[in-house]
């Protein structure tokens, strides 16, 4: 994108600074979506401000140490020798020229969008931004907050009374606001982040190009869309896409299970065409930041246009169902060996919603844990990123990774997350039981295994 006849005075001396790489970038909220944001424009020469409220991160990244397994402290620290520095100090606001927002966007315990982290932290910046400033919203919402929460608050609360700059309203002298969706997928190492291509939606044409700019400073491809609910939209039909068909294949799962047919077959069967079709796999459940929320985000904001949305609702149903259906077959599994599940031992591998990660955002590993305790098993567990597991948003476990030396004492091993670095075939050699919910010992003939 050229620079446009739009852009004059602040707006210009914007873009001219992001061109000329001496624009100052703002991350506020340094996690697993906003400190690799903030690395990458650390390695294109930006010098950037990180924000966060937690104080221990902001020491953490002073001290030059990293607090996410895949951002290696290397990382931080050839950042900060290009000047990265971090901050619970929103004054600072007023220092940098873009502000980026990677905040949380859980739901609560209704299911409803929780945007209370949006909205603090738009009314912890709005008093500090400063005329020809560029705002860009990443966290993963229902389409139209940029336009029906963020810029509300900030027209209300600016204290240089600045206005958002809208199509055919002179920019000088006004603030810049867009969307951009986060496309991280943590753990996948085969697309580079500047290969997954960025969507921009501004609130008028000068945001979304000043956006333009700015991403593509970063990445090798950026779209731009009309409007903030379009970009907004885009991300939820993403992840609607997968959590759809995973519902699908998990539901098939089940069917397959009672006919007995192997479903991981089937799917390696089909997945042989080479158009139409695109495999999806079985689990114990969705986990992560997008697929297990997304989707009930733009379910609430079509309740407002008095509309279902029925697939999303049925695909929720199915998803969430699944940590029950894995406990019922340890259940099953215990009790064909004349154990009840009350006093018997389990350990449960994998605590990470997805192998190889170090995020425990949503996983179902959690629940089937606090599912098997409450029908009194004697639960362990363990996973080489989680030395403890003590207490967040929706649970409070308080427990310690146990020792894979005695796997053969427990009642039955539960694979929940097939990581890597397991020696599945040592594990089955070892354990009385193994359930398995992730195909891990596909391969491995024995009849202590149950696939479920």
């Amino acid at each position: 994108m050229t620079s446009s006849s739009l852009l004059t005075g602040p707006s210009q001396t914007l873009l001219d600074r992001i061109q000329c790489r001496k624009s100052r970038v703002g991350i506020i909220g340094l996690g697993y979506v906003g400190l690799p944001l903030a690395l990458l424009f650390a390695e294109e020469s930006f010098p950037v401000l990180g924000f966060d409220i937690d104080e221990k991160k902001v020491k953490t990244l002073a001290d030059g140490e990293s607090y996410i397994y895949r951002v290696p402290k290397t990382e931080i620290q050839m950042a900060q020798s290009k000047g990265f520095t971090a901050t619970s100090d929103f004054a600072r606001i007023a220092s940098v020229d873009a502000i980026i927002i990677c905040v949380p966007t859980p739901l609560d315990e209704h299911r409803q969008p929780d945007l209370s982290y949006v909205r603090s932290t738009v009314e912890s910046i709005a008093p500090h931004l400063c005329p020809g400033q560029l705002v860009i919203l990443e966290s993963t919402t229902y389409p139209g907050t940029t336009e029906e929460l963020v810029i509300p608050i900030v027209e209300r609360l600016n204290h240089a009374q600045c206005r958002v700059a809208r199509n055919g309203e002179p920019p000088d002298n006004r603030i810049f606001v867009a969307f951009s969706p986060e496309r991280e997928d943590p753990g996948n190492d085969s697309i580079a982040r500047r290969d997954v291509p960025k969507i921009v939606g501004g609130v008028d044409a000068v945001a979304t190009e000043l956006a333009h700019e700015l991403y593509a400073a970063l990445f090798h491809r950026v779209v731009t869309v009309s409007t903030p609910a379009v970009a907004e939209m885009s991300k939820l039909l993403e992840n609607i896409y997968r959590c759809v068909n995973i519902a699908l294949v998990n539901e098939l799962k089940l069917l397959c299970l009672r006919m007995g047919i192997d479903v991981w077959e089937v799917i390696d069967a089909a997945s042989t065409k080479p158009f139409g079709f695109q495999p999806f796999y079985p689990g114990p459940g969705l986990g992560g930041h997008c697929i297990p929320i997304d989707p009930f985000y733009l379910s609430w904001k079509a309740r407002q246009w008095d509309f279902q949305m029925r697939f999303i609702e049925l695909a929720g149903e199915i998803n969430t169902a699944m940590p029950h259906h894995v406990v019922e077959t340890v259940a099953a599994a215990l009790n064909s060996r004349s154990k009840p599940v009350n006093g018997s031992r389990v350990l449960v591998l994998g605590v990470s919603y997805k192998k190889d990660i170090d995020d425990l955002r949503e996983s179902p590993a959690l629940t089937i844990i606090e599912l098997l305790q409450a029908r009194g098993a004697a639960v362990s567990y363990h996973d080489p990123f989680f030395p403890i597991l003590d207490k967040g948003r929706k649970y409070n476990l308080q427990m310690r990774s146990a020792s894979l030396e005695t796997v053969g004492d427990y009642d039955c091993v539960l694979i929940v997350t097939d990581h890597s670095s397991y020696d599945y075939q040592e594990i089955v050699r070892q354990a009385q039981l193994v359930v398995d919910t992730r195909n891990a010992t596909r391969g491995i003939q024995a009849s202590t295994i149950v696939r479920c």
